[in-house]
């Protein structure tokens, strides 16, 4: 399957953010996955980071905006994903490399599509009453909300079935799982991006302070290391992201980039009297949320490790005290929720699709 590369690397900085909004700590995402028209399957993969991505999507839609003004040819395989989809065929099983989110973008209508993983729109997203709450913030959008299913044809199957009932719409909000806008122009899409982002923007919450000392003498001379981010310790130190967290998974993101499949690791542990005591009966996770004190890594965590627990950070200090006490979507694995098929595909292979979104950082045909 050709792809046209519209950007690379696609690196960020706040600079680039600050000319774009004036707020740009409010419009980082965890990931985006772009598809460019009229004629053209476009399945654009990034790795899952926390800081700067609305900025790497406003800059991604002025080059693709350069491209289709100097008539770059597209390609032509945007008819036989629609037929595919149509005939109930997942075009990432049918495309190598191609990302799972290839059939949404295909039966989307709409020129232009943008899916990002938003940190405001995620904290919204989780909530059962999501649909509720958003429609005074919503107002005056074409919006729709839509339950989680898993990513590709299931989630394409039930976005069509939203667009046959509201066809007008281009604004998406998916359940455990993001934000779509649908455009045919790219600065109008960029526009509506930020007004969106306007509107979901959450506060985060206060958080009592880290305690350094035992997280520094739990590292000294083991495998464990402190974060770099430290915002990562309020999921230890604020008491409602821990009830959060121990309430399952939130958004698949969080699986996919831990490589953790279990709520397990994200709940918090009492901390160790002694220090190797965190060596041999944790030694197997990657990190640790050590209750009231804070987070330590793994010296093997990778770095999309390390980028989803930020994410994730942040997302949950936006998420409200109200919403954690039976009001939130967490995922089950046992019902297929997290995209693991119910048939015979073993877990490694969604996971090797699901990743074909979100590694690299570049699209080659």
């Amino acid at each position: 399957m050709r792809v046209r590369r519209v950007n690379g690397l696609g690196c960020h900085s706040r600079a680039q953010a600050g000319r774009h909004h004036p707020s740009w700590s409010h419009l980082q995402s965890l990931s985006q996955n772009w598809s460019d028209r009229p004629g053209s399957v476009r399945t654009d993969r990034s790795a899952a980071g926390s800081r700067g991505s609305t900025a790497g999507a406003s800059r991604r839609m002025r080059n693709l905006e350069e491209c289709m003004n100097a008539n770059i040819s597209p390609t032509n395989d945007l008819a036989d994903v629609r037929e595919r989809v149509a005939h109930k065929v997942d075009p990432a099983d049918r495309y190598c490399g191609a990302s799972i989110e290839t059939a949404m973008h295909a039966i989307l209508p709409h020129r232009i599509v943008l899916h990002v993983h938003c940190v405001n729109t995620i904290a919204w997203a989780v909530r059962q009453d999501a649909p509720v709450q958003l429609q005074r913030q919503m107002e005056g959008l074409r919006w729709q909300s839509i339950p989680y299913v898993p990513s590709g044809l299931p989630l394409a199957q039930e976005i069509e079935k939203v667009l046959s009932a509201f066809p007008r719409t281009d604004v998406l909000i998916l359940g455990n799982h993001g934000l779509v806008l649908g455009g045919d122009d790219c600065g109008a899409l960029e526009d509506l991006l930020f007004e969106v982002q306007r509107r979901l923007a959450i506060s985060p919450r206060q958080v009592e302070s880290t305690d350094y000392a035992v997280l520094a003498e739990i590292a000294d001379g083991s495998s464990w290391d402190l974060p770099d981010n430290d915002e990562v310790h309020a999921l230890a130190t604020d008491p409602i992201s821990r009830e959060i967290l121990s309430g399952g998974l939130l958004y698949p993101c969080q699986a996919i980039f831990s490589a953790l499949w279990t709520p397990t690791p994200f709940r918090s542990v009492p901390c160790p009297d002694r220090k190797n005591q965190s060596e041999s009966r944790y030694c197997s996770r990657p990190f640790l949320i050590i209750d009231g004190c804070g987070v330590v890594f793994s010296w093997s965590m990778s770095i999309a490790q390390r980028a989803m627990m930020s994410g994730l950070a942040r997302v949950i200090q936006r998420i409200s005290s109200s919403a954690c006490h039976g009001t939130l979507w967490c995922l089950r694995e046992s019902e297929g929720i997290l995209g693991k098929p119910r048939g015979s595909e073993g877990i490694n292979s969604i996971n090797k699709r699901c990743t074909c979104h979100m590694r690299g950082r570049s699209s080659a045909g």
